[in-house]
Order: structure tokens, then C-alpha cells, then sequence
């Protein structure tokens, strides 16, 4: 058998890998158009940020050191230009040569990856105007950044690796802009875990912009001039386009084979392209979505690795081995803090119309009395029949990795918040609380299932209006520090011997920081005739950051607060 695999980088590389363990005879041929394969791409901004300083340590293998390992013929520097499906042949150009020739396979694999996008806009083509994708882009980006240490960086798009890269050049003495065409960063999140994580880099003095876009760019003496949307102007020595991939579908589309509704290519379960001798795996791919059902794109490595095994199993074992799809499970550093998200975000989940519960909680990384604890916020959405976890997104400083695994096992097994309650921990003071922080947004979402807390959120406070009374039942200090307009404070100890000054007749909104005493209040009201009581999710710390992020959101006035009843 003769097996040609296109593209060498995460997915390429681990399905010709897989393959020689599965099948010593064979032929292999990988057909890599760039000069190394099978590199750490997710490593790249670190390189360029001189956090890892070895470039050497990017490299997994090298063509030789490959070819000598598994017994493949690795081809770098050869682009695979057309292929023929009827009489199963490539053509590839060496492009140090120049040379044309063919090649014939009994199966083949397409690992193309993802292209970067760079839209039509005037200037895009300028010098010092990058995109980050392969190792020849780092190593551009490098040796041009080296010369401008002191100088002026802006990064176009805040998702991940614009993120990561913003970082890494700030980290490097460059003074660092982001600019974000959206309301927010990290598109794959929601708007109240990106707020935080927006006011943190602004606290670093990273300049964050957005809703904003650019128009285009010129050549200022020898520095860049990047145009906004808004008419104002960025000068700038070194600009990082960082707005997003398309699946590189070209080959695919050359050889006829079907694209997907969102334009990557179109694989069956086995990873099985509309031709049954051509198989595809990574970013170039499409599948169903196992949450939401929809076709879907996903430009991770990890499922880009899973894929290839399971690729290769299926070329020489037969079509016996099914790919589940990814929930796309994430996790990036900003800065001091940590971001990770696992499943479909509740915007996403409103836009695929599945009904599902939001719950925001916010728990210490590890027992309050030993040293070094650090809040972590943590927000999951799950359906309202049986529970089933749809979503979680954490930020915070330490642990956040392993709960998001623990979130993503729960997510992956299309589980419940049930198995959140339960899930059996390692504990001791360094390291978790008896009750670990995946246990309490567990006992809360249950509490939402069965009606014991019934939540509000912070972009419904705009909705309270005099048929409703909002209650402060934090203490008086924590009060005189700040609070939602028009609240009246409460505090949550002194709840029981006020509850005939508060109205009946309407509907109570509590909320406290970060809802535990809201909870608590709720549950004395509700035992005590009030039955219409709702509890702000997440408490004063989410409303704070969401409302200190928003554009629409109403801001603390100034004036005295409305006194909607006399305590």
C-alpha cells in the first residue's frame, strides 16, 4: 500500500506516524510545501516573546530525524498543486527546483491546515505588517521586532493568539494596542468572563479597543500609520494581523471533493471525504458540532492530533473507529490570569435556539487559610430538562486548567451537572477546598434545576422598575463602598427582623458580591411568604465588571439613591 499525506504540522505528521506503527510495509510520502514539519505552533508567540529562547525546542521532528524514526519520505519545500481522484495521482512542484512531477496513492490524506486572513484593505501589504502562522512567519516577525524593542506594537483581533501575542511584545518593551472589531475579546466566551479579562489588561497599560475596525494603512517616514474606523490614527512600527483562519479547501475543491456549510471540507464520522481513498484531518475540516448540531470548523491541536490516529486506524483497519466531533475546549494566558473555555457559549447556545440555564459562580482556588488563594470566576450554562452541562468558561490565576478538564470530561460524556456534585476530588489545603470550586457551580446549577434559586442577571437590572424593590444584603460597609443604583442595603444578618418593612405586593431582587448571601436571603424570603425573589447570578463583582465594560449598561449615579421603601 502507498499512502501520501499533505501537510506535516499537528495532524499530518501524527496520522503518517500512526500509520508506519500500524503498517511497517508500507509506503509513506509526506508532502510538506513549507521547510520544517511537525513544529510547536502554539509555541511561536513565546518564541518571539523570548519566553522560550531555545529555537531549537519548537521542533517535536525534523524531516530527517522523522525519516529516520518511522522509515517516511518526507518532502519539505514541495507544494502538492492538483490532484486526480479518478486515476488517484498527485501532482507536486520541489519548489527550490521548480520540478513538476506526479505521484500515485492507494489512499490519501489532505492536512492542509488553515490560511490567515488578510482583507483587501489599502496598505495590507506594507512592510512590518505580519501574520503569525508557520515558523518562516516567526522568524520574520522576529528578526524585525528585534529592531524595534523600544518601539510601537499594534495587534489587530483579540482572540487567542492575538492575545497571546499582544503579550508576548508588551513583555518585550514594545508599547502594545489591541484592536477588536467586536464588543469584546475571545469570541469563543461570554461577555461577563471577557470583561474581566479585558479590565485586566488594561490594568496593564495595554491600550484595548473595541467595536473598532480598520480602514487601512500607510507608510508614515519609516513607521506604519493604521487608520480606525473612527477616523482617529495609530502609529506604529510592527502591526500583527490576528482576525481569524479560513480552512485552506483549495486542493480539496480542485479534486472535487464536497465542502461543508461552513466551508471547510467535508468529512464523514470515519474522517472520510466524499471520495472513500481520501481522507482529511485538522483545520481544513468540517463535522457536526456535538453540542449544537451544526457544521463547525475547529483550528485546535489537540483534536487535530486525536484526528490523525484515528485516521490512520481507519485507512488500514477498515472504517472502524468514529470521530465524536470536539467541543472545542480551550484554555490561553493573559498576562497574570488564565481564560479557558470547554462546549458552546450560552450567545451560541441563543443562536442555535437550545434552551439552557446560565449559572456564574465565584470560588477561591484552593482553601481560603493557606496562603495564596485566588478567585476564580466560573460560569456554565446547561439544559433545563436534565441537566446536561452545555458549557463552562473560567477565568482566574491558579488551578484553572484542571477544573476546565474536569468541566470538559463532564461536557465530552454529554453529562450533568449531576456528576459536577459528585465529582471526587484531590484535595488538601494547597491545592482545592473540601468543596472544589467544580462541586459549587454544581450545587448551584441544581439549585436553578429545582427552583431554590431562581436567577436574574446583570443586563436585567435595567429592567427593574417601581413594581420591584432591589436589595443591597451585603453589609453597610461593603455597601458605602459601592453599589447597584437604586438599591436599598439590607444586610443579610439583620434580613429576619426587617422582613415586614419590605413589600409583599412586590418583586424582590437581591443580590450580594458574588451571590452566596443572595442565595440565602432568597431562601428566608421565600420561606417567609415572598414568592416573587430573584437572585443577581454571580452577584455585585459580576455586575461590576460587566457594567464597567459595557457600552449601553447604565453606570453608578452620582445623586443619592432612590429610596423605593422605608427600612
Amino acid at each position: 500500500m502507498k499512502y501520501i499525506i499533505v501537510g506535516a504540522v499537528a495532524g499530518g505528521a501524527s496520522t503518517a506516524a500512526r500509520l508506519r506503527r500500524l503498517d511497517e510495509k508500507a509506503e509513506i510520502v509526506i508532502f510538506e510545501k513549507g521547510e520544517y514539519i511537525s513544529y510547536a505552533n502554539c509555541g511561536l508567540p513565546y518564541y518571539i516573546g523570548e519566553v522560550i529562547k531555545d529555537r531549537d525546542k519548537l521542533f517535536v521532528q525534523t524531516a530527517a530525524s522523522f525519516n529516520q524514526r518511522f522509515n517516511i519520505d518526507v518532502r519539505v519545500k514541495t507544494e502538492v498543486i492538483s490532484i486526480d481522484a479518478i486515476s488517484k495521482t498527485i501532482t507536486a512542484r520541489n519548489q527550490v527546483t521548480n520540478k513538476e512531477y506526479t505521484e500515485t496513492y492507494d489512499k490519501l490524506v489532505l492536512s492542509p491546515g488553515a490560511d490567515p486572513v488578510r482583507p483587501p484593505l489599502p496598505g495590507i501589504g506594507l512592510e512590518g505588517i505580519f501574520t503569525l502562522r508557520n515558523v518562516a512567519d516567526t522568524d520574520y516577525i522576529k528578526s524585525y521586532v528585534d529592531k524595534h524593542k523600544s518601539g510601537k506594537a499594534v495587534v489587530i483581533g483579540g482572540g487567542f493568539i492575538g492575545l497571546e501575542m499582544a503579550e508576548n511584545l508588551f513583555h518585550l518593551g514594545l508599547d502594545v494596542s489591541i484592536i477588536e472589531m467586536g464588543n469584546q475579546i475571545l469570541a469563543p466566551i461570554d461577555f461577563p468572563i471577557a470583561s474581566i479579562v479585558q479590565q485586566h489588561i488594561r490594568s496593564k497599560g495595554v491600550d484595548l479597543r473595541l467595536s473598532t475596525s480598520i480602514s487601512g494603512f500607510e507608510k508614515n517616514n519609516d513607521r506604519l500609520k493604521v487608520l480606525l474606523s473612527s477616523a482617529e490614527t495609530i502609529d506604529a512600527d510592527v502591526v500583527i494581523l490576528s482576525i481569524g483562519v479560513r480552512p485552506d479547501t483549495r486542493l480539496a475543491v480542485q479534486a472535487g471533493l464536497q465542502l461543508g456549510k461552513a466551508k471547510g471540507i467535508f468529512v464523514n464520522e470515519y474522517l472520510q471525504t466524499s471520495n472513500p481513498d481520501i481522507y482529511a484531518v485538522g483545520d481544513a475540516i468540517e463535522f457536526e458540532n456535538p453540542i449544537t448540531g451544526q457544521s463547525m470548523n475547529t483550528y485546535l491541536a489537540g483534536p487535530a492530533n486525536k484526528q490523525g490516529r484515528i485516521c490512520a486506524n481507519n485507512i488500514v483497519l477498515g472504517n472502524k473507529e468514529k470521530y465524536h466531533g470536539a467541543i472545542n475546549t480551550a484554555i490561553v494566558k493573559v498576562f497574570d490570569m488564565t481564560v479557558a473555555t470547554s462546549g458552546t457559549a450560552s450567545k451560541h447556545l441563543k443562536a442555535a435556539n437550545i434552551a439552557h440555564y446560565v449559572s456564574t459562580t465565584h470560588s477561591s482556588s484552593h482553601a481560603t487559610y493557606y496562603p495564596g488563594a485566588e478567585q476564580m470566576h466560573i460560569q456554565i450554562a446547561f439544559s433545563p430538562d436534565n441537566g446536561r452541562l452545555l458549557n463552562a468558561q473560567i477565568v482566574g490565576y491558579d488551578g484553572v486548567d484542571k477544573r476546565m478538564e474536569m468541566f470538559s470530561s463532564v461536557i465530552k460524556r454529554n453529562s450533568t451537572i449531576y456528576e459536577l456534585m459528585e465529582m471526587e476530588h484531590a484535595y488538601a489545603p494547597p491545592f482545592s477546598s473540601a468543596k472544589d470550586p467544580v462541586n459549587i457551580a454544581g450545587f448551584v446549577a441544581e439549585n436553578i434545576l429545582n427552583n431554590k434559586m431562581i436567577p436574574f442577571y446583570w443586563d436585567q437590572i435595567k429592567q427593574i422598575d417601581s413594581n420591584s424593590v432591589l436589595i443591597d444584603v451585603r453589609t453597610e460597609k461593603e455597601n458605602q463602598v459601592g453599589t447597584i443604583p437604586n438599591a436599598v442595603n439590607i444586610p443579610m444578618d439583620e434580613l429576619r427582623s426587617k422582613l415586614t418593612a419590605i413589600p409583599k405586593d412586590k418583586t424582590i431582587y437581591i443580590f450580594c458580591e458574588v451571590g452566596l448571601r443572595g442565595y440565602l436571603a432568597q431562601r428566608i424570603l421565600n420561606q417567609n411568604g415572598f414568592n416573587k425573589v430573584y437572585n443577581l447570578s454571580g452577584g455585585y463583582s459580576s455586575w461590576k465588571n460587566c457594567n464597567a465594560e459595557s457600552e449601553t449598561a447604565p453606570k453608578v449615579m452620582k445623586e443619592e439613591k432612590e429610596q423605593l421603601f422605608t427600612v
